[in-house]
């Protein structure tokens, strides 16, 4: 039997590929990652990265009298009059209008005291609603600062680059960002994301986990500046003869006191913070393509954030996940550093969009 030839279209349903025009980028271009407890501000036209204390001080509900690292000086020690907060709560914006302020104050202060149109490059958070993507919009939008263009970079992908990885290629790769906040797991691959969680465990928590252990063993109530000042010093610890003192009321008699931590008690404190991160971590494994999996297992997981510095996590997570842990050299700027690799350079500046319905107004 003979069959006619029928001609037959193997990309009747596949869209032609829509090659990336790179527009490029104004000389006058800024990376910018909100964390919750720093804000980081790359700089393109000096090269370099601005870190400052994410907070505002208000007089009165009306005046900015503070920010940054001054109003962090001011935080739990203000009277009743001057309110100093954080306007970003677990990774998104809680107070859009003090948000705008000190976006502007920080901007006015990089530009010395003009403001020029620009290119602004924000990380944002993979696991946030499209209501919470937009206010960091409009935040730029909004703020005074200028604004030409401003494009979003997912976080988990800025993290990625600024970790000195290829996110490009067909590596899977997994990378647990620890903030003050939260903590971002995410398997990235081909210059996505594969999967994410974000899990609200960060720095803040691990502080507030020491304050209630002082409170409940001690009857000592200290601060939250005081419980980060002990974390921060944890890895030094050991080498001070493994004790530090505080200082705070004692609940008893309401009097100033002092008590000695040991190495030993904070670890304790911190236990179970850690166990949350391990098995979220787990979690995201479990869900992981095998192909995927293979990679990582090669490859180790790649941690990173403000918190993850902290003494016992990573021995934490290669202990019960059996994987290497490769720490980042600067925790702490690894987003901003992934935003100035998009800047700068143009095989990865398809990696930076505008959000939806937003970009073109």
């Amino acid at each position: 039997m003979i069959f006619g030839k029928r001609k037959t279209n193997l990309n009747t349903d596949v869209r032609p590929e829509q090659k990336f025009k790179d527009p490029g980028v104004s000389s006058n271009s800024y990376g910018i990652d909100l964390g919750t407890c720093n804000i980081k501000i790359y700089n393109a036209s000096t090269d370099k990265i601005m870190v400052q204390k994410n907070l505002i001080a208000v007089q009165n509900k009306k005046r900015m009298i503070a920010y940054g690292d001054e109003a962090y000086e001011m935080f739990e020690k203000a009277p009743s009059n001057i309110r100093v907060s954080y306007p970003i709560g677990s990774g998104v914006i809680a107070d859009i209008n003090n948000m705008e302020l000190l976006m502007k104050a920080f901007m006015t202060q990089e530009q010395n005291g003009t403001l020029h149109p620009g290119d602004f490059f924000i990380a944002i958070p993979t696991d946030v609603t499209e209501v919470e993507r937009r206010a960091f919009y409009d935040l730029v939008k909004d703020s005074g600062i200028k604004a030409k263009r401003i494009l979003a970079v997912e976080k988990a992908i800025a993290d990625g680059l600024g970790l000195g990885i290829d996110i490009k290629n067909s590596q899977g790769v997994l990378v647990v960002d620890v903030g003050f906040d939260t903590t971002e797991i995410s398997i990235l691959s081909l210059g996505g994301i594969v999967l994410s969680k974000l899990v609200k465990v960060g720095g803040h928590v691990f502080d507030a986990s020491i304050v209630s252990a002082v409170r409940r063993e001690y009857s000592l109530v200290i601060g939250m500046k005081t419980a980060e000042a002990v974390r921060m010093s944890f890895n030094d610890i050991s080498s001070n003869g493994g004790e530090c003192t505080v200082y705070g009321r004692d609940i008893v008699t309401g009097l100033p006191m002092e008590r000695t931590l040991t190495h030993d008690f904070v670890a304790e404190s911190l236990k179970e913070n850690f166990r949350v991160i391990v098995d979220n971590v787990k979690v995201i494994l479990e869900r992981t393509p095998p192909e995927l999996s293979a990679d990582i297992y090669r490859h180790g997981m790649f941690v990173t954030g403000g918190a993850s510095q902290e003494e016992g996590l990573a021995d934490r997570l290669r202990e019960e996940i059996h994987l290497d842990v490769n720490m980042a050299d600067s925790p702490v700027n690894t987003v901003a550093q992934g935003l100035a690799h998009v800047i700068k350079k143009a095989q990865y500046r398809s990696l930076a969009y505008t959000i939806e319905g937003l970009g073109n107004k």
